[in-house]
């Protein structure tokens, strides 16, 4: 039988014919028949064996040298006339079974993972102590505002504080919101954890008190079913879960380290936008509130943008369709007005 035969000194190779006796294994050159070694058949041994290497070597126990055996039908016969050479005829594993019973372990255990990371931040997020959350948001928002002015009229800010915290109460809401206002644009305003509130002065400018009081009532939803802190958790347990797959590693500070990155994760879902449109219309119908300034400030927006960013996405939209949630918040122009005369005017002049 033929073999390869390397002698542990040299990075040579020797191509050998084997032949064995009762006490001994013989190598030696298929050209003259000279013997290259003379192996013991009780210092025999296999490293490895046949079921889990394509080519287990056979070794002299106390030497370096090695056999390799390639054909399969000749690795057979020298364990049959050597029993401690057994490891050199097993059945190679099929590699196929326990490849798809370890690929559906991996999905089902994905899936675990997946499932508790989406539904078991909805109970976790509010467990998290609140420090840490005002914490966070606090640091967000520096990077976020870093470059931008920050209005300081205090009455102008203090109306509208005012009444985010009124309607968090009128939710059983138990801390304080913050609103920041920022010169400029867009026209937009959005929710950090730790009840901090964002509010651009060009919506203040473009929109009317019952409109300003809707998207503040839609915010002040956000804040009371933990949003942000929801979307954060949910973030990090995908990342970490990416990570696992991958072999990386980098800790919270790393994933969400700056301003643009965490504002990505804390971006809200449909499910998310449903439900502060609904708690936002809501909570100024229970104050006594007027509550059509949700629907009309949408409405407002769709006449300046006709295409709707959110249906033309479809599926991968973050948010519904404006037309659906127009529909939603459609409320009657009743109620008394949010703001005072005097607080609106000073909202209106909150950066001058």
């Amino acid at each position: 039988m033929a073999a390869r035969y390397y002698d542990g000194e040299s990075a040579g190779v020797q191509e050998v014919l084997l032949r064995v006796t009762a006490s001994e294994l013989v190598i030696y050159r298929p050209a003259d028949s000279s013997i290259v070694a003379r192996w013991p058949v009780a210092d025999l041994s296999v490293l490895g064996d046949s079921q889990h290497e394509a080519v287990p070597p056979v070794i002299l126990r106390g030497s370096e040298a090695r056999l390799a055996i390639e054909d399969p039908a000749w690795r057979k016969q020298l364990a049959a006339l050597v029993p401690t050479l057994k490891p050199l005829a097993l059945e190679p594993v099929k590699v196929a079974p326990r490849l798809g019973a370890y690929s559906l372990a991996i999905v089902a255990l994905i899936g675990l993972f997946w499932s508790a990371i989406e539904y078991g931040t909805g109970y976790a997020a509010p467990l998290l102590p609140y420090s840490w959350q005002v914490k966070l948001g606090e640091t967000v928002l520096d990077q976020l505002i870093a470059d931008e002015e920050e209005c300081t009229g205090k009455a102008g800010l203090a109306a509208i504080n005012r009444l985010a915290n009124d309607l968090a109460k009128e939710a059983g809401y138990p801390h304080e919101v913050t609103v920041h206002v920022v010169k400029g644009g867009p026209v937009n305003a959005f929710t950090l954890p730790g009840s901090i509130l964002v509010f651009y002065s060009d919506l203040i400018d473009q929109a009317t008190s019952t409109q300003v009081a809707g998207v503040l009532a839609h915010e002040i939803g956000h804040v009371v079913h933990y949003h942000p802190t929801k979307g954060l958790v949910r973030a990090y347990g995908f990342d970490l879960l990416i990570k696992l797959l991958t072999g990386g590693y980098s800790d919270v500070l790393t994933t969400f380290g700056s301003g643009g990155t965490a504002l990505l994760a804390l971006r809200n879902g449909r499910a998310f936008e449903r439900e502060a449109d609904e708690t936002g219309v809501r909570l100024l119908e229970k104050s006594g509130l007027r509550a059509d300034g949700v629907s009309t400030f949408f409405e407002q927006m769709l006449k300046k943008k006709p295409e709707d960013a959110a249906t033309e996405a479809g599926i991968w939209s973050s948010h519904p369709p404006t037309q659906e949630r127009i529909a939603a918040t459609k409320r009657p122009p009743s109620g008394k007005l949010p703001f005072t005369t005097a607080e609106w005017q000073a909202l209106k002049n909150v950066c001058k």
